[in-house]
């Protein structure tokens, strides 16, 4: 006797394919010309579908970019902080570039004129991820490759600052060089032992 379907797996399927719709049309057209009805064609459900689950296209975009950032730009733990944060950082810049159609840059525009989209952006994107960043921080201070006495607020500015500045500017992505430069110069402002800046320093050529 056949079973009936599971309201769960096809609401679960059907979320999936809006997430995976709303980034792959961000991707082609940039967030400006995404639309509900782009996204509900491409997912293959209604508007009404979207608009149950989701208030705006802002809310739909934001979900599906938060469950890509869990899954690639996570820190890792190599016991080497200077690699784990290039390596980290490298995910950001993939999420960020290009600027014209980045999913997340175009959050952060909206939410420029949202003031709903901003606080959903910092409390269910931004702010775990800081938390994340100071949990693999601390755990520097504690194998000592990390001051005890460094701050954490200001680190978070140090690291990811460059990147929003030349991001607003569109002055450029960093390069791996620079990306080395960046986090060295910050690591020695935090108090990184001079041993371990000397050992993530860029190989010449």
């Amino acid at each position: 006797m056949p079973t009936s379907p599971n309201p769960l797996r096809r609401n679960e399927a059907s979320r999936r394919a809006i997430l995976d719709a709303a980034l792959q049309l961000c991707a082609e057209l940039g967030y400006g010309r995404l639309t509900i009805e782009a996204i509900a064609a491409r997912a293959g459900v209604s508007k009404k579908t979207i608009y149950r689950w989701w208030p705006s296209k802002g809310a739909v975009v934001l979900e599906a970019v938060n469950d890509v950032a869990t899954t690639v730009a996570e820190h890792p733990y190599s016991g080497d902080l200077a690699a784990d944060l290039r390596t980290q950082l490298t995910a950001v810049i993939a999420l960020l570039t290009p600027s014209n159609t980045s999913a997340v840059v175009g959050l952060i525009a909206e939410a420029l004129h949202d003031d709903e989209l901003a606080q959903e952006l910092r409390e269910r994107l931004i702010r775990p991820r800081i938390s994340a960043f100071n949990k693999r921080m601390h755990q520097a201070q504690l194998d000592g490759q990390l001051a005890a006495d460094a701050d954490l607020d200001v680190a978070v500015d140090l690291v990811y600052g460059p990147l929003y500045h030349r991001l607003v500017f569109h002055l450029g992505m960093p390069d791996q060089e620079q990306l080395h430069t960046l986090v060295a110069h910050a690591l020695r402002a935090l108090g990184q032992p001079a041993h371990d800046i000397e050992a993530t320093a860029p190989p010449t050529t």
